[in-house]
């Protein structure tokens, strides 16, 4: 109801009224939005509550003439959302619609009635020329300053945009235009002008003509040169024109564009830079020549260079003008030397790291005000005495050199930061720190120190150290006394040293430290006086041989505790814990034992990692400990989040194979999480489609991209999985390793001693190939080499918003392994930013264990100067011919009952099985942080199997050894692998502590505790088994083999996981034996993943969780569901005698089983096309049912029957 003026003369009358851009539009008609329409400016005006009547509005335009109107709504929401809206609208010092990212063809009609509108954004649309609300009609706005029309695929210039006289700025990027018209000159207000992303190779003159023109953006492009019409162009100061095709730079093009001072000409594939004459360029201030082909480069003539980026080319030689130099980057070429004349006496930063220099010029110790100076990984033997000397440097990095002494240093520095890592040192210079009062970070890891210098030369030390890294040298206990002076020490790293004390008076003076790491070391026990540290938030002390818990748990800051890989038996806790710890390590203690008063106290920690109890290991099970088993380390670092996740299965599928992967989602912790719970599912069923490497790879890929659904659409991550399985092709064929990855994590095999890599980093610095691709497909790469400003990657499963740029497509390697394959290694960006290959192999050589091989490489990268998250996972290998334990198969007798039903063998899983695994194998624990352990039993659940019972005869071949299967694999009944969810409780019929209801037998993994229970869990040890049975006869045996449809003949399935789910948080614990699932098939559904991070995948956080837990119970098909599982007694029981005479009524009474035919999807159809910027959507499986598909369906009845 609408009722217009303020004065009560006015009538209310029902109208249609719109809130339309800046204006408020009210229809004259009733019911009606056509005749003469009232318009109401709003911008400036004011929206105010009208009190004496309910759900009314007065909106009022600003201005001499100023017009109102009372709105009466009939809702509180639509007034509550109208006020929202309007209140915007008004309080906007210009006329601004954004109507980006809509998928609008057209502008809305009504939108032209805001003729105040002075700013429109269209961009990321899909805008047409033709129609009411097309381009064409946007001359309409006469009063329009701004347009972007960016992202719009429009395939030409809009010329009707070059009516629009009164534009001063306008955006076309990235819409495929080859052309620019000459109708461009008409816009002689226009002061911007963005063009980058599109195929430009020339320019039209009239462009010359905008004298008002001060921003041009010709960034990616298709210039083979410099346009000339720029050169009447004067009131541009910068030219931009990044990843053209200019590979020829002519300086005097640029001395005659006086008025060019910034010029960017990264990623243009430049070779030459040549200067015809001795013709000085005076004016350029700027250099971009960042990743280009340069070789030599003499910039001599431009001598009013400031600031030069000539990093990432291949020079050999740099000849600058140091008159006016500021700022010098040019790290990643192959310099030995830069000749830089006169003496740059401006020059306050230089970067020279990653070049050859083996020493360093003299013009370095001239420049008077050089503050920042980087010569990282070179090969300088020395540092000159006058550079240490400088009263101007205040940052030093000179690591990953060939340093082996430091000169003495004699007069006081003003040195803040020194960075010395990865050289040869065997001792620092005596009067370090009391010359450099002002030191405050000081990195000395990777060297041979035996002893550091003392803090001050008395008693009293005036030193500011805050951050001290002495990880990986010879020191000794007797160097804590020296630490004693750094009272304003906060990060102590001591880590892989010679310590077997700290004494206990010196901790206690280090009052203000918040961080200490002595991993690695021969420590028995940590002082008592740690406890004087009430800042500690961080202690970091595993591997070493401490046997009773330090007394930290206290201590009103402290985060995070990680005392794995020691001695600890027993851990004596205070009668309440600080609310702040939310991760606590106890893994690789194998005498440690836990009582139900310590377990109750440490509900509240987030992320608890424990041991697993081994269980007995038998018969096939043990092929995969003896072979292979892995330990693997997330570590936070300094960010508040762990956004890197692992994925570790020593037994995947039923025959000795395994998965390991790493997910680093660089700042979300969302897109990890989901790959972590799902990518091993989308292995095993990919594995049913097809046995080539490279298919069912991309294939897991590609769904595990899709699957992520919202989560993947802003957000990504990079991924790596590694699978060991036997070639299917061969019958005694050793193991292979196929990886395949996205991004930035990569895998490292250690062979004969030296690094393997196996997988490609997909980083625009590093892959050529991949920075030709995604500038030909016109992304626009920031100046810190990133797709649109986001990822540095170009391919990632999620972040589907940066397609056709960045793509979900793996790199697929496959490998043989053989006996002189010693581990495998997988890591995140961060780790191999830090350790090297080499380093990382020589460093797991050292380990025996491969958990604490893993935690030393984080520790090792932590130490290096790391401060984002790490993760790696370490896979020790024991394959060979000495492993082989093969044996003659038995014969089968004719005699042999055919029909008899398999004797159901109990399954225990080996040390290094997943479900159940060993202290060595680096598996751990989690326990929810809001409930207490002896509490979670009321509300377990647990994934029920969802595959049919294979209770008949199966037709799988004997298997040899581990080393030489079989070559045909028992194949069950044609259906796809699934998982049954439900809900998150035990079925009525099952009592509360751990017992089934029809049996007195303990479930393995679940601890009684009266009417509660406790659950052992670790969500990286998701197994992949199936039901194992008898040899059956040969008739059989013929009859599976063929209705296999795949040459390997693998079924593959996830073990079962038990989860809890609590206040909003969940648990998941090791799964049942497939003997206990038969008596208890109770269903839980997966609502979410209990990570070692300590985070949960929730529904109510969730982005769309995949079809993982939120919506796989709605749902009646797809991936996530299958048929429930039949009830124990519900289940028809054939005596041995009367099998045969059953078989036979059945056989009378089905002669065919009706309906669809199990699916399948042919390796052919599934390969997709990958560089499609939309993903088709997954075609309908089906099979061929064209060779005996009748016996194969009576065989799945018998099975179901029996």
């Amino acid at each position: 109801i609408v009722r217009k003026g303020k004065t009560q003369l006015h009538k209310w009358a029902e109208r249609q009224v719109l809130l339309c851009g800046t204006c408020l539009i009210v229809a004259s008609v009733k019911d009606s939005l056509t005749g003469k329409m009232h318009i109401l400016p709003l911008v400036g005006g004011k929206v105010e509550e009208v009190k004496r009547r309910q759900h009314c509005l007065m909106f009022s335009s600003a201005g001499p003439q100023a017009q109102t109107y009372f709105v009466n709504f009939d809702t509180l929401a639509d007034y509550q959302r109208w006020h929202r809206q309007a209140s915007k609208v008004v309080s906007q010092t210009i006329s601004l619609v954004d109507l980006s990212c809509y998928s609008l063809e057209e502008v809305p009609e009504y939108l032209f009635y805001s003729q105040d509108l002075t700013h429109l954004n269209l961009r990321h649309n899909f805008m047409s020329l033709q129609g009411p609300g097309g381009l064409l009609n946007l001359p309409r706005f006469s009063q329009l300053k701004s347009l972007n029309l960016s992202h719009n695929r429009l395939g030409v210039f809009p010329e009707s945009v070059c009516e629009i006289l009164t534009l001063t700025e306008l955006n076309l990027s990235c819409n495929g235009m080859n052309t620019v018209p000459a109708q461009i000159g008409n816009l002689q207000s226009l002061q911007t002008l963005s063009l980058d992303g599109n195929q430009l190779s020339f320019l039209p003159e009239e462009l010359g003509g905008l004298a008002q023109l001060s921003s041009l953006g010709l960034s990616f492009n298709n210039f083979p040169h410099i346009p000339g019409v720029l050169d009447r162009l004067s009131g541009m100061d910068k030219l931009a024109m990044a990843g053209n095709r200019v590979e020829t730079l002519e300086l005097g093009i640029l001395a005659r564009m006086s008025h060019l001072k910034n010029i960017d000409l990264r990623l243009n594939g430049l070779r030459w830079v040549k200067s015809e004459a001795l013709e000085a360029v005076k004016q350029v201030t700027q250099l971009d020549l960042r990743d280009n082909h340069l070789a030599t480069l003499d910039l001599s003539s431009i001598c009013s260079l400031e600031i030069l980026h000539c990093q990432r080319n291949q020079l050999r030689a740099l000849t600058l003008s140091g008159f006016t130099l500021r700022m010098l980057h040019a790290s990643s070429n192959r310099l030995t030397t830069v000749n830089i004349y006169p003496v740059p006496n401006q020059l306050t930063q230089m970067d020279l790291s990653r070049n050859l220099l083996e020493y360093l010029p003299d013009w370095v110790c001239d420049s008077r005000k050089v503050e920042v100076l980087d010569v990282t990984h070179n090969f300088l033997s020395e540092l000159p005495a006058r550079l240490l000397s400088s009263l101007s440097l205040r940052k030093l990095l000179a690591g990953n050199n060939r340093l082996q002494r430091l000169p003495d240093l004699l007069d006081h520095i003003p040195l803040e930061v020194l960075d010395l890592q990865h050289n040869k040192l065997g001792e620092l210079p005596e009067s370090l720190f009391y010359k450099a009062l002002n030191l405050k970070y000081l990195n000395v890891s990777a060297n041979a120190l035996e002893t550091i210098p003392p803090s001050s030369q008395s008693e009293e030390s005036l030193s500011t150290l805050q951050e001290l890294y002495l990880t990986g040298n010879k020191l000794n206990e007797n160097c804590a006394a020296l630490l004693v002076g750094h009272q304003n020490l906060r990060v102590l790293h001591m880590a892989y040293n010679q310590l077997l004390s700290f004494p206990a008076s010196k901790l206690s003076k280090l009052e203000l430290l918040e961080e200490l790491n002595l991993s690695g070391n021969k420590l028995k026990t940590i002082p008592s006086t740690v406890s004087s540290c009430k800042r500690l938030h961080t202690l970091i002390a595993h591997s070493n041989h401490i046997s009773v818990f330090p007394e930290i748990l206290n201590l009103p800051e402290i985060k995070l505790v990680d005392l794995s890989c020691n001695e600890l038996t027993e851990i004596l806790l205070p009668d309440s814990l600080t609310a702040t710890l939310h991760e606590l390590d106890l893994t690789g203690n194998s005498s440690l034992l836990l009582e139900h008063k310590t377990l109750n106290l440490f509900s509240h920690i987030t992320t608890l990692k424990l041991d697993q109890k081994p269980a007995m290991a038998t018969g096939d099970s043990l092929g995969s400990s003896t072979l292979w088993n892995h330990g693997y380390s997330e570590m936070s670092g300094q960010r508040n989040k762990l956004c890197v996740s692992v994925l570790a299965v020593d037994r995947f599928g039923d025959s000795v194979e395994a998965t390991y992967g790493v997910f680093d989602g660089d700042r979300n912790e969302e897109v990890p999480r989901l790959l972590q719970c799902t990518m091993g599912d989308v292995l095993s069923e990919e594995l049913l489609h097809s046995s080539v490497d490279s298919v069912y790879m991309s294939n897991t890929f590609l769904t595990s991209h899709r699957k992520l659904g919202m989560a993947g659409q802003k957000l990504g991550a990079s991924a790596l999985l590694c699978y060991i399985h036997h070639e299917p092709s061969e019958l005694g064929s050793y193991f292979s390793l196929t990886v395949a990855n996205v991004g930035s994590c990569q895998a490292v095999l250690c062979r004969d001693g030296q690094p393997l890599p196996l997988s490609k980093v997909f980083s625009l610095e590093q892959s050529t190939e991949e920075m030709d691709r995604v500038k030909l497909s016109k992304a626009i790469i920031t100046e810190d080499n990133k797709v649109s400003g986001v990822t540095c990657c170009s391919r990632l499963l999620g972040c589907t918003y940066l397609s056709p740029w960045v793509l979900p497509k793996p790199w697929v390697c496959t490998e043989p392994l053989c006996s002189q394959d010693e581990f495998l290694i997988l890591g995140n960006r961060a780790l191999f930013e830090r350790v090297s290959y080499q380093e990382a192999v020589c460093t797991v050589q050292a380990v025996r264990d491969p958990r604490a091989a893993a935690k030393k490489l984080c520790t090792l990268a932590q130490s290096y100067g790391c401060r984002d998250n790490v993760g790696a996972v370490v896979v020790s290998l024991h394959i060979g011919e000495d492993s082989c334990t093969c044996e003659p198969p038995h014969a089968s007798t004719g005699t042999e009952p055919r029909g008899l039903p398999p004797t159901p063998l109990p399954v225990t899983a080996p040390p290094g099985d997943p479900a159940t695994p060993s202290s060595s194998s680096g598996i751990t624990s989690e326990f929810n942080s809001e409930t207490s352990a002896s509490e979670v039993g009321s509300e377990a659940g647990s994934t029920a199997s969802d595959e049919h019972p294979s209770t008949g005869p199966t037709a799988r071949p004997e298997r040899r050894c581990s080393l030489h299967p079989a070559a045909t694999l028992w194949w069950p009944p044609p259906v796809l692998f699934q998982r049954q969810p439900s809900c998150a409780a035990f079925s009525s019929n099952q009592s509360d502590n751990g017992l089934d209801s029809d049996d007195e037998a303990p479930l393995e993994g679940v601890i009684s505790n009266g009417s509660k229970l406790e659950v052992e869990v670790d969500i990286h040890c998701c197994a992949f088994q199936i039901r194992s049975g008898p040899a059956a006869s040969p008739k059989d045996h013929n009859l599976d083999k063929t209705r296999s449809d795949y040459p390997n003949g693998k079924m593959r399935r996830q073990n079962s996981v038990v989860v809890s789910a609590t206040n909003g948080c969940l648990l998941a614990v090791c799964g049942r034996e497939i003997s206990d699932l038969k008596k208890s098939p109770s269903t839980s559904s997966l609502f979410g993943k209990k990570l070692s991070n300590g985070s949960v995948v929730a529904p109510e956080d969730s982005h769309n969780l995949i079809e993982v837990a939120l919506e796989a119970p709605k749902k009646k098909s797809g991936y996530f569901t299958a048929p429930a599982q039949q009830d124990p007694e519900d289940q028809l029981v054939v005596p041995p005698s009367l099998e045969q005479d059953v078989r036979e009524q059945l056989r009378g009474q089905s002669p065919m089983v009706p309906g669809p035919p199990p699916p399948f999807t042919p390796p052919s159809i599934r390969d997709t096309v990958w560089d499609h910027p939309h993903p088709p959507a997954p075609m309908l499986p089906q099979r061929d049912l064209a060779t005996n598909p009748i016996p194969a369906l009576q065989q799945e009845v018998y099975d179901t029957a029996l």
